[in-house]
């Protein structure tokens, strides 16, 4: 049985004592330490950690020249590109834990992130009380607020370590590992405004499926793609695809333009549709780019404005998810609701807009020339029980 290291990660020119602070009580604990350096000071690397600064920054495709380039903005991204290399291949890593600033959090943070989903990872970082969504991206890494800086220990800090690193061995020792399955499990994205459908899809193929459902807030539709690429997922019903309306339009809940590319990688049966492509989320009113000033807007709540996309728009992204649709190894559907996209969306409602529906629509059958694509249009409202089963339909069908 391997056994279980915990690998303890920073800066050793800067934090060495804060290091061995934690690595001393984790080895207390009766788990495996390895200390890693990854300082950009020095070529020479730390004889002070177990793994040395040029042992990781040798992973960089550049090679330590790469790294060590004596300007501190690139080195830092290129050891960060190091790091994520090396960590990759340590078969004996059973959980991580890493601590810094805001240059030591980007640092060691996109390593963490491409570790798998369970994997136990804890940042302590000055700047975890504030927007932390680019350092955790669709991991789940834990950040815990260091209070004071990292910069010497002192009692505030030494608790704060303590902390995090004996919940690190608690993760590690007392890990749950759940019994795979024998359910196939589908991915599903959900917004508020598609909830109805989602929920009626969920009924349609449960008990024979297990149904993970994710919140299309970018995160949300990382994160499912990561488990796609994971190979943690059977299928993928791709009902809410707003992230899109976000990433084209600049909101606040774009999930970058690698959104879908996961099917492009992997042969994932997918089923899509163009829920809540009718609008794109912004903070507060007041946070709206001037350039949308004219524009149609709903409040959603206090911190949340929703605005209606154009035709225009609309017929962005048809192109946009048309020519990803092209690029898919599996065969896939795509389900349009000829009668709205949305809970807004709908007659009566304050986002109905047939005309920019129709452009999302023809956009889409015009961009997507690849025949492994079928696109299906129902007479029927995204919400409406017909469209939720002919969701599930064309998904079984696929699927078999």
């Amino acid at each position: 049985m391997t056994e279980k290291t915990a690998y303890i990660v920073g800066t050793f020119d800067t934090k060495s004592d804060e290091l061995k602070f934690v690595r001393d009580l984790i080895t207390e604990q009766g788990i495996k330490s390895v200390t890693i350096d990854l300082g950009t000071s020095s070529k020479t690397g730390s004889d002070q950690a177990d793994v040395s600064a040029t042992e990781v920054a040798v992973n960089h495709p550049g090679g330590i020249d790469a790294v060590f380039t004596g300007d501190r903005g690139s080195a830092v991204a290129a050891m960060a590109e190091a790091f994520k290399n090396y960590l990759v291949k340590q078969n004996d890593l059973k959980g991580v834990i890493g601590f810094g600033g805001s240059g030591g959090t980007a640092l060691i943070s996109p390593a963490f992130q491409q570790l798998p989903i369970g994997v136990p990872k804890i940042i302590v970082s000055t700047i975890a009380s504030g927007n932390i969504a680019p350092y955790v991206g669709a991991s789940d890494i834990c950040m815990m607020y260091s209070i004071t800086d990292i910069s010497g220990l002192n009692p505030i800090l030494e608790q704060v370590l303590s902390n995090a690193a004996h919940a690190l061995c608690g993760m590690i020792a007392n890990r749950y590992i759940p019994e795979q399955s024998l359910k196939p499990v589908v991915g599903l994205t959900m917004f508020g405004v598609t909830t109805t459908c989602v929920e009626q899809v969920k009924s349609h193929l449960e008990p024979d499926n297990q149904c993970l459902v994710f919140h299309a807030t970018g995160t949300g539709g990382q994160t499912l793609e990561k488990l796609v690429d994971n190979g943690l997922l059977t299928g993928v019903i791709d009902v809410t695809t707003t992230e899109v309306a976000d990433h084209l339009m600049g909101g606040i809940l774009s999930a970058g333009e690698g959104r879908l590319d996961s099917f492009i990688r992997n042969k994932t049966p997918y089923v899509g549709s163009c829920g809540a492509i009718d609008m794109v989320n912004f903070g507060a009113h007041s946070t709206v780019p001037e350039k949308y000033a004219d524009r149609l807007f709903y409040e959603h709540n206090p911190q949340i404005t929703l605005m209606r996309t154009t035709a225009a728009e609309n017929a962005r992204m048809g192109r946009w998810i048309g020519n990803k649709l092209n690029k898919f190894k599996a065969p896939s559907r795509f389900l349009i609701p000829l009668e709205g996209f949305s809970a807004l969306d709908k007659e009566g409602q304050n986002f109905y807009d047939r005309e920019a529906n129709e452009a999302f629509i023809q956009a889409l059958e015009e961009a997507t020339t690849s025949s492994a694509t079928v696109i299906v249009k129902l007479p029927c409202h995204i919400n409406d029980p017909a469209f939720a089963k002919a969701i599930a339909d064309n998904y079984i069908e696929l699927i078999n």
